[in-house]
């Protein structure tokens, strides 16, 4: 329905967020966005998540805009709208929040990203914390661990805020990368030292309000649950959350946290993402200056930016994005990716930590992601940019890995019965199963991704 109105219509502009266009008004294959309904839906058909909602953008315009399932599992439970269905968005608080305050900050010159982080925030110090910068902090690269269970042992945000300043580093700064939630956390209270006011403060007086961003934000109002789909059904804090941060650690944290705790809507991160693709502006609004999204989306360490993730074939990036493009994926299921090259987004919204039926839910959520990157770039039809020939199946055709490989009973196959049963692990595997490497310089460590 909503595909049949994207070819009939002209322009439209909704009341808030992005005009809507035709795939061929701005250079795109409705046909090959098609795509994306099939490989979204097995993820969800497959039992990987409830519920999901994508928008694809280009050109200023949201192109390919819809929702998927439920917000739950329940019968009742109410459809998914982009615009008005509000995720988790868990990890993309890194990018979507704090890093875009650190650009803000960056762009007032009331953040030096060389400058070393005990300037702002003294009680971070002490042995080789001294010499960790900013531009460490953002490149993942400061020597701080990946986590640590703060929720475990904090009684109040206070006491969780000193565990994360008290943690101690795992490698000199600088030499190594792993990809830090601490980091982040710290990170925030940087912003908030530089900015004189809480992060969640700030960013909405700063990017949220002025972007017309009005269903994202920290800690949600009671009056919007019935919007909020749900996340863990049995976590630590011994209840079902909605409406609630899912990351442990950012609920010990008060629920303001730098790296999870906000919340919105697909519709309002394509705004977000099309301020971003405008070099920092939107609608008259200048949010941040080009040259600094420039600075901070460019390849920086490894596969890192500054705050940012390139696109790299890796955590939903796909095949085909170009390599200016980047984006960040969160572990309730959320992902947006960006692309200057083909003026370009593309966002991914579930909550895939919901009761998840699929035995293997991340690997579903990883291959939809990608292939929702693929699809989207695969449907761009500028002459420069147009990839000839689609894939024979993608990633959610083949389902490899989502659920456990089934087999027939021998017994069942003589008496001409068809029996579907787990194939039972071997043996062998386990007593041949390699110890866990230590990481020094990958993400992997992290399990909040």
């Amino acid at each position: 329905m909503f595909f049949e109105l994207l070819v009939a219509a002209v322009t439209t502009l909704p009341a808030d967020g992005l005009p809507i266009k035709a795939p061929t008004a701005v250079g795109m294959s409705a046909a090959r966005l098609e795509t994306i309904d099939r490989v979204v839906q097995r993820g969800l058909d497959a039992g990987g998540y409830p519920g999901a909602a994508v928008v694809v953008g280009r050109k200023g315009a949201t192109v390919w805009q819809k929702g998927f399932g439920h917000l739950g599992w329940t019968p009742d439970s109410p459809a998914v709208l982009p615009d008005q269905t509000i995720y988790d968005l868990a990890s993309l608080t890194k990018v979507i929040g704090t890093t875009t305050a650190a650009m803000i900050l960056f762009d007032e010159g009331k953040l030096v990203l060389d400058e070393k982080v005990t300037h702002y925030l003294p009680g971070f110090g002490g042995g080789e914390k001294d010499l960790v910068t900013v531009r460490e902090l953002l490149e993942h690269r400061s020597g701080l661990p990946a986590g640590r269970d703060l929720w475990r042992h904090a009684h109040s945000p206070e006491e969780a805020r000193q565990l994360v300043l008290d943690t101690p580093l795992e490698y000199h700064p600088g030499h190594g990368q792993v990809y830090s939630d601490l980091g982040a956390d710290i990170l925030g209270w940087v912003v908030e030292a530089a900015a004189g006011m809480p992060l969640d403060r700030f960013l909405a007086d700063r990017v949220f309000t002025p972007l017309g961003m009005h269903d994202t934000g920290f800690r949600p109002s009671d009056s919007l649950v019935y919007r909020i789909a749900p996340t863990e059904v049995s976590p630590p804090r011994g209840y079902p959350v909605r409406g609630e941060v899912h990351d442990e650690n950012a609920f010990a944290l008060g629920g303001v946290a730098g790296h999870a705790g906000l919340f919105g809507t697909a519709s309002d991160l394509a705004v977000f993402a099309q301020m971003m693709l405008n070099g920092g502006t939107y609608d008259g609004v200048r949010i941040v200056g080009d040259s600094t999204v420039h600075l901070f989306t460019a390849r920086a360490a490894g596969d890192r930016a500054l705050g940012w993730e390139v696109a790299d074939g890796t955590h939903g990036a796909g095949n085909y994005l170009s390599g200016s493009a980047y984006g960040h994926t969160g572990f309730t299921g959320t992902s947006i990716w960006i692309d200057p090259d083909r003026q370009m987004f593309v966002i991914l919204l579930t909550n895939r930590v919901h009761a998840a039926r699929a035995k293997r839910p991340a690997k579903v959520i990883a291959d939809v992601r990608a292939d929702l990157a693929d699809a989207a770039a695969l449907a761009v039809t500028d002459a420069n940019l147009a990839v000839a020939e689609m894939p024979v199946s993608f990633r959610a055709d083949r389902a490899v890995g989502w659920n456990r490989a089934v087999r027939v009973a021998r017994s069942a196959r003589r008496k001409g019965i068809v029996r579907q049963t787990a194939t039972p692990k071997s043996k062998s595997k386990k007593k041949t199963a390699a110890k866990p490497a230590v990481v020094k310089k990958s993400k992997a460590t992290s399990k909040k991704k």
